[in-house]
């Protein structure tokens, strides 16, 4: 893996769309953004490891009743990253 492989922002932000939408799962979202979070040799812009932190994550449980512990912030985030993005 290196840096051509590397997604963009599109792509990152395509990803909280999927999941807000509910074409992607969290546990898939979670994987994909640890793939990259977890590669060292890449260097990232601010908004874009903003972005993928709040992705790698985001399938965290919120207890025994169900339910995730971002279930909250995941339209939040989305609107957060493309606030920023416009910029």
């Amino acid at each position: 893996m290196d840096a051509s492989d590397q997604p963009t922002l599109d792509e990152i932000e395509d990803r909280f769309v999927e999941i807000a939408e509910g074409r992607l799962s969290r546990d898939k979202a979670d994987r994909w953004a640890a793939r990259w979070v977890l590669e060292d040799r890449i260097d990232w812009d601010d908004l874009s490891w903003w972005a993928l932190n709040r992705l790698h994550g985001i399938d965290l449980p919120a207890g025994e009743s169900g339910g995730y512990l971002h279930d909250e912030q995941v339209r939040g985030w989305l609107a957060e990253l493309r606030k920023r993005r416009a910029m």
